[in-house]
């Protein structure tokens, strides 16, 4: 096996980082308020959902 591909991994860290922005800009994932853990998943899951909504949306129109 080879080493892996610097440009490579470097668009993969952009689309991460770009990601965790995006999820940000929810206050709720940011600020952390929930104790249980399912509640900060599903509300993950939730913004994630909206996230794809909007892209798919955006390019659509």
């Amino acid at each position: 096996m080879g080493s892996p591909n610097i440009k490579g991994i470097g668009k993969l860290r952009y689309v991460v980082e770009q990601t965790f922005a995006l999820l940000h800009h929810f206050t709720r994932l940011a600020v952390r308020w929930e104790r249980r853990t399912e509640l900060h998943d599903a509300f993950v899951s939730l913004a994630c959902s909206l996230i794809c909504y909007r892209r798919l949306k955006k390019t659509r129109s």
